[in-house]
């Protein structure tokens, strides 16, 4: 008989990164300046995978949610400037189903996209396509309150492409804050991406231009309601690689096709990795900072990372 999920409580040794360009002490690239950064590790095996992450209170206290069916709680510590030094009261717990027991199967867990909001973290999931809602509670996530309705038809999202981003529009935008969802790289006939507004005014389907090789892994609406994608290349010989791209809001309705600019691309010339999870969020000082993780994939290969940036509106 199946075991009811315990809490566990990780140690987290980190190591700053001080250089986003290898070997370069430059910081702004973009619209983005560099403001610090970790390299992570745990000796519990479970750590890693991590594919999204929001935060409770802004640039400090956070929840996420790994591939491998894994809540994680934990708080940003920081040095006397506010740069990062490290992630401390660092929890994880597996999944339950409704009887409270561990779900365990990868392809019923496979967490990709979060969003919080009121207390509720909605939850996007990959291999069995689905949107969920919890009700937070860091000392012992229970099973999902609800499924939600995400309007783009089941047969259209692939098996491993499904709904890497679950965000909420800004509630005084044209939105009125309503749930967006967008997958990884399901495409439509025409190559782009579906993506949808799953309540509002707005309801309804919308698609993403696809550019390049590059699959969409998160993303976060802006204060003025443009909506931030964090996007991810991958190729044998050239490695991993990293986008952020700003989606117009205005392009963000039912039966639109929605893009907009690049505001900084990234390759193995950078600090970065398998980068999945974002959030947006702001500094004490009025500064717009945009926070980036890492799923490592337990692999020996791949490391979990946090970064963090300023996004200058100038």
């Amino acid at each position: 008989m199946a075991e009811p999920a315990e809490v566990e409580r990780l140690t987290i040794r980190a190591w700053p990164i001080k250089q986003f360009r290898i070997g370069s002490d430059e910081t702004r690239f973009g619209s983005l300046e560099f403001a610090g950064g970790l390299e992570m590790t745990s000796r519990d095996r479970d750590f890693g995978a991590l594919s999204a992450f929001r935060f409770l209170e802004p640039g400090t206290r956070f929840v996420g949610v790994a591939d491998t069916g894994f809540w994680f709680f934990g708080t940003v510590a920081r040095d006397e400037t506010g740069r990062p030094t490290g992630f401390e009261n660092f929890t994880m717990q597996q999944m339950v189903d409704d009887d409270g027991d561990v779900i365990g199967e990868k392809w019923n867990t496979d967490a990709e996209g979060l969003a919080v909001r009121d207390g509720i973290a909605t939850v996007g999931f990959e291999r069995e396509h689905r949107v969920s809602e919890f009700r937070l509670a860091p000392e012992d996530m229970k099973a999902p309150l609800r499924d939600v309705d995400f309007l783009v038809p089941a047969h259209e999202l692939r098996r491993n492409r499904g709904f890497e981003t679950i965000t909420f529009a800004h509630p005084h935008g044209i939105h009125e804050g309503a749930r967006v969802v967008v997958s990884e790289k399901s495409l439509d006939t025409k190559g782009n991406i579906f993506a949808a507004i799953i309540e509002g005014p707005a309801r309804g389907v919308f698609t993403v231009a696809r550019r390049g090789e590059f699959d969409i892994t998160d993303g976060a609406f802006l204060p003025d309601g443009d909506l931030l994608l964090l996007e991810r290349s991958y190729s044998v010989g050239k490695g991993v690689g990293l986008r952020l791209r700003r989606i117009y809001g205005e392009s963000i309705m039912p039966g639109e096709l929605a893009d907009g600019p690049i505001l900084m691309e990234a390759d193995m010339g950078y600090q970065i990795d398998n980068m999945e999870g974002m959030d947006v969020w702001r500094r004490d000082d009025g500064a717009l900072m945009v926070s980036l993780v890492s799923d490592d994939n337990h692999s020996l290969l791949q490391r979990n990372l946090y970064l963090e940036f300023i996004l200058h509106e100038d």
